[in-house]
């Protein structure tokens, strides 16, 4: 049973490793629902496994992971611990969708048929229903008139922007962002940019990995730096980047606009 007071997604004490190498150190965090929060952090620091983790595409050793205030059940302890409800993790994850850096596209099928996919072979919804809303969403991230060609006809900005409808059109409960503009071009990029704003002015949940601290600093309402698979600091962007109080956050900062 579900608590719609409860966070969207919320993570005590995480911990995932790889083989020897450990990503993530007993990380927490909560994404209330109509909220956007925002993973900073070097590469490597542990940023996207976290998000992968919350989506349940990867397996951790340790902690708990709930959606809407249910728990995920769990079989086996440490590298042998995996999801005991294969049912429960594809309900939650139908209710999470992702939008990765590389925009993972059906090259054979149009734009529209790549967006109404999920939604009818997944969910089992009516198909003219899902058309609609489709071709709806392509048109509110700008590419309306792009239904009918294939992803290779498109600029990567659009490519990006046709993968935003498709986890839209799946209509979940918070969207996941793994770095979705840092395979673009700056020019592409504001692009999707402005996609994420808009949708983050609508107020929909949304966790979001980005290198792009004007992006950070503009949508979330809560930041979290993570530095070596641990939070380094957090809180609203305003102290974040504003009045960093930690050494390693000055520092990253300071290196990312000069960068």
């Amino acid at each position: 049973m579900t608590d719609t007071n409860s966070p969207v997604i919320e993570i005590r004490d995480l911990h995932k490793s790889f083989g020897a190498l450990e990503v993530l150190k007993g990380v927490s965090m909560q994404a209330p629902r109509g909220h956007v929060i925002s993973l900073i952090g070097s590469s490597g620091s542990g940023k996207s496994t976290m998000l992968r983790c919350a989506n349940l595409l990867e397996d951790s050793q340790q902690g708990e992971i709930l959606f809407e205030g249910e728990p995920i059940k769990w079989r086996g302890t440490g590298h042998g611990r995996h999801p005991a409800d294969r049912a429960q993790v594809t309900r939650i994850r139908t209710n999470l969708s992702m939008v990765f850096q590389q925009f993972n596209l059906w090259a054979h099928m149009t734009i529209l048929q790549n967006v109404m996919e999920a939604p009818v072979t997944v969910l089992g919804r009516n198909r003219p229903e899902v058309e609609e809303a489709a071709r709806g969403y392509l048109a509110k991230v700008g590419i309306g008139d792009k239904c009918d060609v294939y992803p290779a006809q498109l600029s990567g900005g659009q490519q990006q922007r046709a993968a935003i409808a498709r986890a839209l059109c799946m209509e979940p409960r918070a969207l996941l962002f793994d770095e979705p503009t840092s395979a673009l071009d700056p020019e592409l990029e504001q692009e999707v940019v402005k996609v994420i704003k808009a949708l983050a002015e609508e107020g929909r949940t949304m966790l979001l990995v980005t290198h792009d601290m004007r992006l950070a600093n503009d949508v979330s309402d809560h930041v979290l730096f993570l530095h070596q698979g641990m939070i380094e600091e957090e809180g609203p962007p305003s102290e974040v980047f504003g009045s960093p109080k930690t050494d390693r956050l000055r520092g990253f900062l300071s290196a990312t606009v000069s960068a």
